[in-house]
């Protein structure tokens, strides 16, 4: 991620995306630097510790699935539409899977490599427009779902972290 010669940046200071408006250039510096955390804090985990769940707590690997694929579903409501039977059924698998952390890691790149795109599309749109959430039609913005897209993967990207953490401290 970073080394001697060269200072880490965070996303929001790299003057990127700079085409686009501040709030949803913001969350797509979130989404960033999301991913360069996810990457530094799980480089060196192996497949098994993915998976583990020391405590009970949640896997790696389901925080992973779970970013990737609320990311989809918050954009999905953002953009105006209700949930796809494939995005319930994504929903309800992400608990199980025994994917490498490859497969894992590509799962969240590609959602993100996509929201970028969808996030471009909605950049224009007036923030305040109405959007409804879930079965019960929850009342948000488009604005407030973008936003929401960078708080949730970020407050997942911390438990990661801590997680890392957690299975580092267990190797000793």
């Amino acid at each position: 991620m970073s080394d001697s010669a060269s200072p880490y940046i965070e996303p929001w200071l790299r003057g990127t995306h700079t085409d686009v408006p501040a709030a949803p250039r913001a969350v797509l510096h979130a989404l960033e630097l999301a991913l360069d955390d996810l990457k530094q804090w799980t480089a060196d985990l192996s497949d098994e510790e993915m998976h583990a769940q020391p405590l009970g707590l949640n896997s790696i690997a389901f925080l992973l699935r779970h970013i990737a694929r609320s990311t989809d579903r918050i954009l999905t409501y953002a953009e105006g539409h209700q949930l796809s039977a494939a995005q319930f059924t994504a929903y309800k698998s992400e608990q199980g899977g025994e994917e490498s952390k490859a497969e894992l890691m590509a799962e969240v790149e590609n959602t993100f490599t996509a929201a970028a795109q969808r996030i471009r599309a909605l950049a224009t749109a007036d923030l305040e427009t109405m959007r409804g959430v879930g079965r019960k039609n929850l009342p948000t913005s488009i604005g407030g779902t973008m936003l929401h897209v960078a708080d949730h993967a970020m407050r997942h990207v911390g438990q990661v972290i801590t997680m890392a953490k957690v299975l580092k401290a267990l190797r000793v």
